[in-house]
């Protein structure tokens, strides 16, 4: 079976530490607005256009949004075709994750939604390559990485799955698992191509499946993109005789943290010194009442005139969106006549 070689550093346990702290904080908003669908829908955007930047795709995140909501963009077919591919494949991950044992094929068909219709040769989509092949520099022709012989890989891949689907992976950390994951397969670099892609996607599903991205929030390719040298050379801090994971594990890691931390600033942000909601649970609220309780949050208090101008609404619409934020306990009513205003509960 396969077993990874790494060990915690005091760097990779303080952004642990801030992971948890983080997702605890996310998990436990007690204001979590009805944007929570338009903050995945963000993320599965985000995901796919850095995922297929990094593989040299063009697209812009405006043209991957107009992809995924299925208008027309003038782009190369095959470019248009990976973007539509990945957001695929990520809508996929709900239902692997619900999957007690992933397995090869789960894999193959992974990749099937990774790559179809994009490949120089229809016939290498959704099976394991059949012919020796390296990862190079596309511009200088360097070799940069020869992964293990063609006749290894379907016995590299099922140890590497034996190990994913035992009962001691429970005691690993699901980011360090996940870390694991990615760069295990980028070793084995099991397709003639998008490998990268497929690992990203198993990095993803492993966080989902082990009950740590429960609101697909995360963007972790995000990370990936913003500095792709960095996260090239990350994967190449791997020694090929020892394979001591640490160094990329340490990238990973602090990528995850820097993910988590952007989300959570936006989940809390709106829940942020409003301490007795945390003993009402989670309350939803519709874009009106996401102003007004952000302003209140900057100010201290509202008016019913400085809700009408901010909205641009009637008073009588003022007045609903008051009665209704006061009926769910998220603020109160001060003063009296030409001093009323309104406070956070």
């Amino acid at each position: 079976m396969f077993k990874p070689n790494f060990r915690y550093t005091n760097r990779m346990i303080k952004n642990l530490t801030a992971i948890a702290e983080a997702r605890a904080i996310i998990l436990n908003a007690p204001l979590v607005p009805k944007w929570e669908v338009s903050l995945r829908r963000d993320a599965l955007l985000r995901n796919a256009h850095s995922s297929t930047a990094i593989e040299g795709n063009p697209l812009s995140l405006e043209e991957v949004t107009a992809l995924a909501e299925g208008r027309e963009i003038m782009v190369r077919r095959k470019d248009k075709q990976e973007v539509l591919n990945y957001l695929n494949a990520l809508d996929a991950i709900s239902d692997y994750a619900t999957k007690s044992v992933i397995n090869s094929d789960d894999i193959l068909h992974i990749h099937r939604l990774v790559s179809k219709d994009t490949l120089e040769n229809p016939k290498d989509v959704g099976v394991f390559r059949n012919r020796q092949v390296v990862v190079g520099n596309r511009f200088t022709g360097e070799i940069i990485f020869t992964p293990p012989p063609t006749p290894a890989v379907p016995g590299l891949v099922d140890a590497m799955l034996d190990w994913y689907n035992s009962e001691s992976v429970n005691e690993t950390d699901s980011v360090i698992e996940a870390g694991i994951v990615h760069y295990e397969f980028v070793r084995i670099h099991p397709f003639v191509d998008g490998n990268g892609r497929t690992a990203r996607v198993l990095a993803a599903l492993t966080l989902v499946k082990r009950g740590f991205d429960i609101k697909r929030f995360f963007a972790l390719d995000d990370y990936y993109d913003h500095d792709r040298r960095s996260y090239y050379e990350a994967l190449r801090t791997v020694d090929p005789a020892t394979r001591d994971l640490t160094q990329w594990l340490e990238y990973f890691v602090e990528g995850v943290a820097v993910s988590i931390e952007a989300v959570k600033n936006e989940v809390v942000g709106l829940s942020k010194n409003i301490k007795v909601l945390k003993e009402k649970g989670q309350i939803a609220l519709n874009e009106r009442q996401i102003k007004i309780v952000q302003r209140m949050i900057e100010k201290g208090s509202i008016t019913n005139k400085e809700i009408r101008e901010m909205l641009a609404i009637s008073n009588r619409a003022a007045l609903n969106e008051i009665d209704k934020l006061t009926a769910m306990n998220v603020i109160k009513k001060k003063g009296e006549g030409r001093s009323t205003h309104y406070e956070l509960e």
